[in-house]
């Protein structure tokens, strides 16, 4: 079991000064996007320097490419990325796994084209931007995309798509709405067995806030989160590091579960524990870097 990306930063992908940063950064992911930060006019120019930085690149971080909705230039950004062999494409707007799966047909051609392995590149599901793909969530667990790597979220979209004039409460947290949203990506993640990935914190420059905001994704289950500045990258990963006090429980219980082959339960330090548990550690100790 590897340990899934902590921190996954967006770069602009039409700025070579933050293509270059973005590699510095520490990131264990890199978005190079060719959506919201890219304006119209300049999408043929990013295709093309984003596939130059892919060709360029050994691969660490792993690179993937946020391409446009499928209902506007999407398939023209994965025709103009695949042939680089990003590791993945994250899908914006996206109303459901059936979407996803359209996607998935595509890259079966265009993997074919360039000769690459198929089934190489996978897909992250930008999966609350609507109304409908909230509604819709559930469906993640009943209809399987095999190339699906992980789910995240978005306030920003949402709140736009529902007239709202904010997605925060009085209290200057996030409304109900969209704590609802939250949640419902988390499980349907997990459902799907995908990575589930937290949103932005939009203030790049509140580092308190940004502690408090990964601390609280990865107790909840979150095993990652989205990054808009190089600044925001080391707390995100040092938040969803396990501590050494998780690292330590988690090797005695799998040690105990070694130790007794073939029980469902055992008992330690005065708790009977369960598979759930150890299925735990094992997360756990493979998010150990």
């Amino acid at each position: 079991m590897s340990a899934p990306p902590r921190s996954w930063l967006f770069v602009p992908g039409d700025s070579e000064r933050k293509l270059q940063k973005g590699g510095e950064s520490g990131a264990d992911a890199l978005i190079l996007d060719l959506e919201d930060a890219v304006a119209a006019g300049r999408r043929p120019l990013a295709r093309g320097m984003i596939r130059e930085y892919l060709g360029a690149k050994a691969r660490r971080p792993q690179l993937w490419v946020r391409i446009n909705p499928l209902d506007g230039e999407g398939l023209a950004d994965a025709a103009a990325v695949v042939r680089a062999a990003p590791d993945g494409l994250v899908v914006p707007k996206v109303g459901g796994p059936a979407e996803l799966l359209r996607v998935s047909h595509w890259l079966d051609a265009l993997e074919a084209r360039e000769g690459l392995p198929p089934g190489g590149i996978r897909l992250l599901s930008v999966a609350t931007e609507t109304a409908a793909a909230v509604l819709g969530l559930s469906d993640y667990a009943r209809i399987p995309v095999p190339r699906l790597h992980g789910l995240t979220w978005g306030a920003e979209d949402l709140a736009a798509a529902l007239g709202a004039s904010s997605n925060q409460d009085a209290g200057g947290g996030l409304s109900l709405t969209y704590r609802i949203a939250r949640s419902a990506c988390l499980v349907a993640a997990v459902a799907a067995g995908a990575q589930p990935i937290d949103t932005l914190e939009p203030d790049f420059r509140d580092e308190a806030a940004l502690h408090a905001a990964c601390a609280a994704a990865h107790r909840e289950g979150f095993t990652g989160k989205i990054a808009i500045h190089p600044a925001q990258v080391a707390p995100i990963n040092a938040g969803f590091q396990p501590t050494a006090e998780e690292v330590a429980f988690a090797r005695r219980v799998v040690e105990a579960f070694a130790a007794n082959p073939g029980i469902g339960t055992v008992g330690m330090d005065g708790r009977m524990l369960d598979m759930p548990h150890l299925r735990q550690a094992e997360r756990v100790l493979a998010a150990v870097r």
